[in-house]
């Protein structure tokens, strides 16, 4: 499945009817990682599911392992990845900062604003990762 670079975030979620309305929950956690604003209005795709062998439900063409409810989306680098990225702004501590797929944050020491650079993904947590510079 191709997923389109305006993706600002990914989970799973129950639709349950409320007041004879269709509702479907935010994680808190979309909105505190800065994916989404609350009062602000955004287009919702869903993505059909389907069994797996063991019987549990799972996105289409998804790893199960990597998509257990409730786990949230997983990063979109690993360590050792290259990738060319461009610094949008400056961390409180001076390093730059790029944002790649769903606005996830890779943060590159010695870098400046505007520069666009090749780097080797180093460290990577659930909502950021860092990166070195390997090309200027």
């Amino acid at each position: 499945m191709e997923i389109s670079e305006k993706l600002l975030c990914l989970f799973s979620a129950d639709v349950r009817e409320e007041n004879g309305e269709y509702v479907v929950d935010v994680p808190r956690r979309e909105v505190e990682n800065g994916s989404l604003e609350p009062g602000e209005t955004y287009r919702v795709a869903l993505i059909s599911r389907s069994e797996t062998e063991a019987g549990e439900e799972t996105d289409s063409g998804t790893d199960v392992s990597a998509s257990r409810a409730g786990d949230g989306p997983q990063p979109p680098v690993e360590p050792g990845e290259m990738r060319y990225v461009e610094i949008e702004d400056l961390g409180k501590q001076g390093d730059g900062i790029a944002r790649v797929e769903r606005g996830y944050v890779i943060i590159v020491p010695d870098t400046e604003v505007g520069e666009r650079v090749k780097i080797e993904i180093t460290e990577v947590k659930s909502n950021f990762a860092v990166g070195e510079v390997v090309e200027e």
